[in-house]
């Protein structure tokens, strides 16, 4: 179990702000190698356009950064990476597996690498329940003493329930909740917020980010900010100034256009993550790259739908055709 030393509340403190998922870079050879000069250099570019330990937590290895086409070597290589070039930035490592014995592994080596989190998620594939669920939880925090973060991933294993949440506060070690749910007249997003506010940090996936603020939340999934930091830093300041009909203006001006586009792009190609964020970074002159099959490459087909989206909604440095 979590070891005394440990102070989960500042880890709880330093969840707060910006949640930005970096996606993988791999380079255009046949196996899709890691890019590493390319993911540090798109850290650096957080780190020199205001993203810092104050604002910003960084995921490594999480859903856009393809940790399902990776092997269990290759997701340690791009945490390590991310670590080292993120300085003092805390870095979370995603954590999702369908075996307990994996989760272990990751959560013990990802302590030794330095991250401060693992995100975690119900393994897929077959129907977990609930207890199955927190058995594989206890298991990480019997490997070492990191923080956890729980991912409520519906949309790919069992949905997290109220008294599983509940139950889940009795683990020191879990200290944030990554928070999404199906739509539906219980206002299930608002309550579990609200309710559970106090006991975790509170990240915002579902984009009810003026109300989900409103009623405790403190950290925000932020894909925007992979190349366009500066929207990050004013929506925390937005919040925090609690002028929440600026921040649900720039929601509908700055940010559907950018989730418009990649639910377009979901008809054609494999539903994911990363692939309009690389898309939209290699539009401000950033390095990039495609995903790894069976996510096939977007960027040919999207590239000046993605650059004209860019350019509408106010993004700096988009590079000119």
């Amino acid at each position: 179990m979590a070891k005394a030393n440990m102070d989960y509340q500042q880890l709880k403190h330093d969840l707060e702000g910006l949640y930005i998922t970096v996606p993988t870079l791999f380079n255009d050879d046949r196996d899709l190698s890691i890019n590493d000069e390319g993911i540090r250099s798109h850290v650096r570019f957080l780190r020199e356009n205001g993203i810092g330990r104050d604002n910003a937590v960084l995921l490594a290895g999480g859903a856009a950064g393809d940790f399902s086409t990776m092997t269990f070597d290759e997701r340690l290589r791009v945490a390590s990476i991310v670590i080292e070039e993120a300085g003092d930035i805390p870095v979370a490592l995603g954590a999702q597996t369908t075996s307990t014995l994996e989760l272990k592994q990751l959560s013990k080596q990802a302590h030794t690498l330095g991250a401060s989190f693992i995100q975690v998620s119900c393994p897929f594939y077959f129907d977990h329940t609930q207890d199955d669920f927190y058995e594989h939880i206890l298991a990480a925090s019997q490997a070492s003493d990191i923080g956890i973060i729980i991912y409520n991933t519906y949309w790919t294993s069992a949905e997290l329930s109220f008294n599983m949440i509940e139950r889940l506060t009795e683990i020191p070690q879990v200290v944030g909740l990554k928070w999404a749910t199906t739509r539906n007249i219980e206002m299930e997003f608002e309550n579990i917020v609200q309710t559970f506010a106090d006991k975790f940090c509170v990240i915002d996936n579902d984009l009810f980010f003026a109300i989900s603020h409103m009623l405790g939340a403190r950290a925000f999934e932020v894909h925007l900010c992979n190349h366009w930091p500066e929207w990050g830093l004013k929506l925390l300041s937005n919040l925090t100034a609690g002028d929440y009909q600026q921040v649900q203006k720039s929601m509908l001006d700055e940010v559907q256009p950018f989730y418009k586009l990649w639910k377009k792009i979901e008809t054609d190609y494999t539903s994911g993550d990363g692939y309009l964020d690389k898309l939209c970074m290699e539009l401000v002159g950033l390095p990039s790259s495609r995903c790894r099959p069976p996510t096939r490459d977007v960027r040919e087909k999207y590239r000046e739908e993605a650059r004209e989206m860019l350019i509408q909604s106010g993004t700096p440095r988009v590079i000119q055709t």
